[in-house]
């Protein structure tokens, strides 16, 4: 085989609320912290034990991130699918750090709402009668049509 994947996908809870970002070049950028937590019993001490996993996600589609400000709240339990980055930087007393981050980019990330949405809010579809269903925002293969006006796709699963 000689093609590539870099493809991420999580199931977990927002930490925070959706950050925004303005950049140099007046684009927005959403950043969100999930949370994946995995729990087992300790085969030693039979206790339950659980590990939790923080994901850093960035949403560089401005259509899916005014999505994602407008409708996510702390605690709302989310998929992503994206592609992971891993970026170097310096901290102030100039020694190299590494960040990794799940990127979503316009065409390549996926963010599907798992929550029911919630009494007097309106779903980013405007469909009032689907309070129970996942809501999915964004491109990548099958993500919607390219000629459609607006830079996201959103459909009722």
């Amino acid at each position: 085989m000689s093609g590539y994947l870099n493809r991420v996908q999580l199931i977990g809870n927002l930490g925070q609320e959706p950050e925004l970002r303005t950049t140099q070049n007046g684009g927005r950028v959403v950043t969100l912290s999930i949370a994946t937590s995995e729990s087992w019993k300790d085969d030693r001490s039979g206790e339950r034990r659980e590990r939790t996993e923080w994901h850093r996600v960035v949403i560089f589609n401005e259509g899916l991130g005014k999505i994602a400000e407008q409708y996510l709240t702390k605690g709302a339990k989310v998929f992503v699918e994206g592609a992971l980055r891993t970026r170097k930087w310096q901290d102030q007393s100039g020694a190299d750090r590494y960040s990794t981050e799940i990127h979503l980019t316009p065409y390549n990330g996926t963010l599907t709402f798992l929550d029911r949405k919630k009494d007097g809010d309106r779903a980013p579809g405007g469909d009032d009668t689907a309070s129970d269903r996942a809501m999915t925002v964004g491109g990548g293969v099958g993500g919607g049509n390219l000629d459609d006006e607006i830079p996201f796709s959103a459909c009722w699963q």
